[in-house]
């Protein structure tokens, strides 16, 4: 058996354990397991997502995320991670090392030094993120986190009351989509949305396919703003959106660009769209 070599010591009543080896079971959340072992880990109610640094760490909690232990290097315990290790309470493990040692630990050198596990919630349902809601995004095919993070950011910056996905998409609580996001993903309401985009006109809701089609109008038509309550499909990366999908919308529309510029990144759209179809009051 690997020999794990780790010690403890009481931190405002707080456990603080003290690793020199990399195969300790605690901290195999941050190592060992990949992505996918974290959000199917066993069973859902035990399915686990990382945050990162300090002000991301903190967005969660206060959006009433769970932890379940912190990884910080061993400096930032009276630095970056003491407010944080304040606000946890006395129960929760704190793993500790060298900051080359965690690099090794989680490939990378950390941001902020601070880590956090935490517990993965049950989603909502759609009809409960479309409840009230006048502005949501489906996210359709997108599987690139960066994207995923930028797009919960502006999301949550512009107005938007929930983000649907559907399930060939990027999981909003990939390490990266979190981090990208700066805690965005905290902050608007989502779920994953396991049924046809045209059934969302049940849930009151209007649909706009963000794509360039023949019959598309321009993203800054009166007819979109007018719509009391829309919801926004935005399509991967290469292919955009599917002829399914897009036939399958209320409207379709595009984003006028100069220079003969075909296309924009997927979040670089999203933003564009959410500012020109945010509720005008």
């Amino acid at each position: 058996m690997p020999c794990v070599s780790f010690s403890f010591v009481l931190h405002h009543t707080m456990p603080i354990i003290e690793i020199s080896s990399l195969t300790d079971p605690g901290i195999d959340v941050y190592s060992s397991l990949t992505e996918r072992q974290l959000q199917k880990r066993l069973d859902p109610e035990n399915s686990i997502f990382i945050a990162e640094s300090p002000k991301v760490i903190n967005v969660a909690l206060d959006a009433g995320y769970h932890p379940l232990s912190l990884l910080c290097e061993r400096r930032h315990i009276e630095g970056d991670a003491a407010g944080i290790i304040r606000r946890c309470g006395s129960n929760l493990p704190v793993y500790t090392g060298t900051r080359e040692l965690l690099a090794e630990l989680t490939g990378y050198a950390l941001t902020r030094g601070v880590l956090c596990a935490m517990r993965r919630p049950q989603p909502p349902s759609a009809e409960e993120v479309c409840r009230n809601s006048r502005r949501i995004v489906v996210i359709d095919g997108v599987t690139d986190t960066t994207n995923i993070g930028a797009i919960f950011r502006s999301a949550a910056a512009l107005g938007i009351d929930g983000v649907l996905l559907t399930p060939t998409s990027c999981d909003p609580l990939n390490r990266r989509s979190v981090r990208v996001s700066m805690g965005s993903v905290f902050l608007v309401p989502w779920t994953w949305l396991d049924r046809p985009i045209d059934s969302l006109n049940e849930l009151g809701l209007r649909t706009v396919a963000m794509a360039l089609t023949d019959d598309s109008i321009p993203i800054d038509d009166p007819i979109l703003a007018a719509e009391p309550r829309l919801a926004m499909v935005m399509g991967t990366e290469g292919d955009g959106l599917s002829q399914e999908t897009i036939a399958s919308t209320d409207y379709v529309a595009r984003i006028p660009m100069s220079h003969n510029v075909d296309s924009l990144n997927v979040a670089a759209a999203a933003a564009v769209a959410f500012w020109q179809l945010r509720p005008k009051s």
